[in-house]
């Protein structure tokens, strides 16, 4: 009996020593980097700007219809492109550290609703503008300026060809020159924002053709 007992206390012993080692190693495991990044749940990609920068394009198209069909005044459309300088401001900001947090996405669409709300109603008062004067024809230009770059990084941000850093670096620029056109008072003022418009355009270029992916 004594030969029976023993074996078949030492093989529970070892089975209870491996439970315990067992147990010991579940707790001491390293946590994945899916976990260090965010215990909380799954990782997380970094949110990009792909539906503020389409807004931003979808917003310049507005005032350059506003433009063209006599809603709009030159006064009014400088207005508005003071709103897309702080925009453009806001998203550089937020976007200046790489990332692009929801609170952040939730400010910029905030100052965005705003611009709207703004849109439609300098293009539905009682004022109107002449289309074909030389004035509107200059705020013409620049805005069609406007659209073609806002696109150009909106489709960076699809595509992935820019990273949010790179973004912010852009929409800052974007931001600039739109603070001219709405200052703008006389004619002179037309060849330095174009030679601005002339620098963002390289500088968009630059940066969706170098190394730098978001992934």
């Amino acid at each position: 009996m004594q030969r029976i007992i023993r074996p078949l206390a030492l093989t529970a012993a070892i089975a209870l020593a491996c439970g315990f080692a067992a147990a010991a190693q579940a707790q001491t495991a390293p946590t994945t980097s899916t976990q260090a990044v965010n215990p909380g749940g799954p990782m997380q990609k970094p949110h990009n700007a792909a539906t503020e920068t389409e807004r931003d394009v979808d917003q310049q198209q507005r005032i350059e219809q506003g433009l063209q069909s006599g809603q709009l005044t030159s006064a009014e459309a400088r207005k508005l492109e003071a709103g897309e300088s702080r925009i453009d401001r806001t998203e550089a900001r937020d976007m200046r550290n790489g990332s692009l947090s929801p609170a952040e996405k939730a400010q910029i669409q905030r100052e965005q609703n705003r611009e709207s709300a703004a849109i439609y109603n300098q293009k539905h008062n009682a004022r109107t503008g002449n289309p074909d004067s030389l004035k509107s024809n200059l705020e013409q230009a620049d805005v069609q300026r406007n659209i073609n770059q806002e696109e150009r990084i909106h489709n960076g941000v699809v595509n992935g060809s820019l990273t949010n850093r790179e973004t912010s670096h852009l929409e800052g620029r974007e931001a600039h020159v739109d603070r001219m056109e709405s200052r703008r008072d006389t004619l002179g003022q037309t060849a330095r924002i174009q030679h601005a418009d002339n620098r963002d355009s390289r500088a968009i270029y630059r940066q969706k053709h170098d190394r730098q992916r978001r992934h």
